[in-house]
């Protein structure tokens, strides 16, 4: 699941930011009556009107002072009315947030330091590619809500066809073995454009390197080290077994429409890219399935950028206790079993993944899910994510580029925008 985080604005976006959340909040001290109205905002598609409805009427059957209020917003422009919102004196009681925005958040002083109540919101378990991007200087901001990566999408028809069993991949060596085993008879074995630097990132920390790294308060790219540099190698080797562009990403062109035109093996994406390839081409419905990605060993998945979603409460919320009550009955092992189901997605406590097992897109997601990663944890990753001197490394280097010196420049680029971003 992929989001970005928005940096800066112009003060007149800023201010109609504001008055678009001092308009709709309506955060209030009560009813007149002794309930509380707790106010929500969560983000499009990360429920279901009906598991809305569901869960509405369980906690407030469960809680009886407290009414729950929740306005659904669109992920286009979020950052800057959440940024407003921590501003102002009228913040809802819990936002949803992307996970790697909550640092950016954090660092404003906007958001509520939630570490006293890890234990009680099942802390010890959450998964590490949502808490770690969670917290910011040692304190924990951002409460796991619900995790996306991700998998291996293929077509099981062309699989069969070229003797190839999903299930005995197992590992790089094997993953690779069987793609060029189905990259025959006008197949492409795989799709991989080449300025995918999620999967690229997974393969980074698979060799034990990442993007960049924090040496005395100061952020500097990592790109040129040994071990990022073996992760670039494998991504090559991947690349060359389709037809992927070198130089764009996975939406240009939708890697999902390339893949609906028939001749294409696998795709990595998030399950959901599956429904899109089925309607896109109806006639592959029935004969796409998933697998986790492959790690260096048969033990371990490969690494993967966890995306997904953490609750944060303001520090200007009119109802902090309440805010947290709501998170705790969210965040709960009932209604999270009950939103990997309504939604597959991956629960946010590795205890949970069992709630997906009878979702094969989800189950292959918890898998990889088990060895996710974020992004640095650092406010400067926003002006890295906006320039993404990535793509370009990556571009350089399938292009014929020697890869120390691509890499060397990137991690320049990297850490000029971390520094000065931040």
């Amino acid at each position: 699941m992929k989001y970005r985080l928005l940096a800066g604005g112009s003060v007149l976006v800023l201010t109609a930011a504001l008055s678009a959340c001092s308009s709709s909040s309506g955060s209030d001290s009560g009813n007149g009556d002794g309930r509380t109205t707790v106010d929500v905002w969560l983000m499009r598609d990360s429920v279901s009107a009906q598991f809305q409805k569901e869960f509405t009427a369980d906690f407030e059957k469960r809680h009886p002072s407290i009414d729950v209020k929740i306005q659904i917003q669109e992920w286009d422009g979020i950052g800057q009315k959440i940024t407003a919102a921590l501003a102002s004196n009228d913040a809802p009681d819990v936002i949803e947030a992307g996970n790697t925005q909550v640092a950016q958040f954090a660092e404003s002083g906007g958001l509520l330091d939630l570490s006293d109540r890890k234990a009680e919101l099942n802390g010890e378990d959450w998964l590490s590619g949502l808490a770690e991007p969670g917290s910011y200087e040692g304190k924990q901001y951002g409460i796991p809500y619900y995790a996306a990566n991700r998998v291996v999408i293929y077509r099981t028809d062309l699989f069969e066809k070229a003797g190839v069993d999903a299930a005995e991949i197992k590992t790089r060596e094997q993953w690779t073995d069987a793609t060029k085993e189905l990259n025959k008879g006008g197949t492409q074995g795989i799709y991989l454009p080449g300025q995918m630097w999620y999967a690229l990132a997974g393969f980074i920390w698979d060799e034990g390197g990442d993007l960049a790294a924090e040496s005395g308060g100061e952020w500097s790219g990592a790109l040129d080290t040994p071990e990022a540099l073996r992760g670039m190698e494998f991504y090559e080797q991947l690349q060359a077994l389709g037809k992927g562009p070198k130089d764009s990403d996975e939406d240009d062109p939708p890697q999902a429409e390339v893949m609906a035109q028939g001749k294409v093996a696998q795709v990595i994406s998030t399950p959901g890219g599956a429904k899109v390839i089925e309607e896109n081409n109806p006639e592959l419905k029935g004969k796409l399935a998933f697998f986790p990605i492959p790690g260096k060993t048969a033990d371990t998945p490969g690494a993967v950028f966890t995306g997904g979603s953490d609750l944060v409460v303001p520090a200007a919320a009119a109802h902090p206790d309440e805010a947290v009550t709501f998170i705790k009955e969210l965040t709960g092992d009932t209604w999270q079993k009950k939103l990997a189901v309504a939604m597959s997605y991956v629960p946010n406590r590795t205890t949970l993944a069992s709630a997906v097992a009878d979702d094969p897109g989800a189950a292959a997601m918890a898998v990889g899910a088990a060895n996710g990663h974020a992004t640095p944890n650092t406010p400067g990753w926003a002006a890295v994510e906006a320039e993404n001197p990535i793509k370009d490394y990556m571009t350089a280097v399938l292009t014929g580029g020697d890869p120390a010196k691509e890499a060397a420049k990137a991690s320049q680029d990297i850490t000029r925008a971390m520094n000065t971003g931040s």
